[in-house]
């Protein structure tokens, strides 16, 4: 049978690592995320060309819930749901707590977090009728410990955390496995963009915020790779990985083992 996979934040970084990955094995994907139209055009050609299945991309604002459940109804009437759900759609923001926009807390809560609620409440009830389904959530090391300056992504992907301990005892006994992914610094267009925020906040050298602030708390000292992470993606995926659930695993070069 077919497998369908959502994958949130895909046109780009991690999740185009995943969607790669997962059209490989011949899945529908259903591809969401921003750019535009031709490089939206681009990117689903190319993972069309990678499956045997039907590739779309959804315009989805992971900031509306109208537009998250709208996305997620196409993959339902196209498809009849999502077998495979990554959450993955995510963004940062630099500052310290006193000057840390208001706003800028309510997009990051909302698209690193509130997002995969909307997503996997709509995903569960055809994932539970077929008695099969992978929830996997792209958290971060930031998950699991803090750094300064970033209050509204470390909160938020400790929530997805939660998030993910929770549906999956909800949905232990229906072949349904909810676990998350957390990354350490991975060189992402995310990562890249924070290079200079971070620079500009804590008045060092881009350099220096590359050796001694990102990398210097992985102690193998290297960046991990898209393609990394969406070897794990795929394996948590998998049937050997049905006794896998409510947990994370970590991929962080040794950082949260400190």
């Amino acid at each position: 049978m077919v497998k369908t996979a959502v994958i949130t934040g895909s046109t780009s970084g991690i999740g185009l690592a995943i969607a790669r990955a997962l059209a490989k094995t011949g899945a529908n994907i259903v591809l969401n995320g921003f750019g535009t139209a031709d490089e939206i055009r681009t990117v689903t050609d190319e993972v069309a060309g990678l499956t045997s299945g039907s590739v779309l991309h959804h315009p989805a604002d992971m900031t509306k819930p109208s537009e998250i459940a709208e996305m997620m109804a196409t993959a339902a009437s196209r498809f009849g749901g999502a077998d495979i759900l990554v959450n993955n759609a995510g963004v940062q923001f630099v500052e310290k707590i006193e000057d840390f926009p208001a706003e800028q807390w309510d997009r990051i809560v909302a698209i690193n977090l509130s997002s995969s609620f909307h997503t996997i409440r709509a995903a569960i009830p055809p994932m539970k009728k077929n008695g099969w389904g992978r929830i996997i959530n792209i958290a971060s090391a930031h998950g699991l410990v803090a750094s300064p300056f970033k209050s509204a992504y470390v909160a938020a992907k400790h929530g997805i955390m939660g998030l993910t301990k929770t549906v999956a005892l909800e949905v232990a006994e229906n072949g349904i496995t909810v676990n998350s992914i957390c990354p350490g610094y991975v060189l992402t267009p995310l990562v890249e963009k924070q290079i200079p925020d971070q620079a500009r906040t804590r008045g060092i050298t881009e350099e220096q915020v590359i050796n001694e602030v990102m990398l210097k708390g992985q102690p193998t000292k290297k960046f991990i790779t898209v393609e990394q992470v969406a070897s794990l993606a795929l394996y948590l995926a998998s049937d050997d990985a049905s006794q896998i659930t409510g947990t994370h695993v970590s991929m962080d070069g040794g950082w949260t083992a400190q």
